[in-house]
């Protein structure tokens, strides 16, 4: 694991994206910026990760767990790389413009594409599962106390 990207640390603001992730598959999401996603190492192929979230918020100082899509979407037939983040926690609003720090920790799968819609959502639940058993973890767990969120 010498060439590893993990952990990979990441800030960026919160963008509007396709208005997919909520309204079609249940799952909002929290898209990065353009700047952000094109400064991910090319380590970091196209997949789901999972890892640790915080939202620069007034008033908010926790850090969640997340899971994190990087890529073109092809179930959408993407052209375009994006960087979507799920925090498994529901908000009671939106946050676009605010600022998100994310560390991603480990590789749930690649990217790829499905049947249909629900095929996806399922993979997507499956993912989230996935992504909190792991997070519970002790090595998972140091993350919370790092430096970088403590900025």
């Amino acid at each position: 694991m010498a060439n590893s990207p993990f952990p990979y640390f990441t800030s960026g603001t919160i963008v509007h994206g396709f208005g997919r992730g909520s309204k079609e598959l249940g799952c909002p999401t929290a898209n990065f910026d353009e700047t952000t996603v094109e400064k991910l190492p090319s380590s970091i192929h196209q997949g789901v990760y999972y890892g640790w979230a915080k939202l620069l918020k007034k008033g908010d100082n926790e850090i969640y767990k997340m899971v994190t899509s990087v890529g073109t979407n092809p179930f959408y037939n993407g052209e375009k790389k994006t960087m979507e983040t799920h925090i498994l926690h529901q908000f009671p609003e939106d946050f676009y413009d605010e600022t998100l720090k994310i560390v991603l920790i480990g590789e749930i799968r690649k990217m790829t594409t499905f049947e249909n819609a629900n095929e996806l959502a399922a993979a997507i639940q499956n993912d989230i599962s996935t992504a909190s058993n792991k997070l519970d973890s002790d090595e998972c767990g140091q993350y919370l106390k790092h430096s970088f969120f403590q900025q």
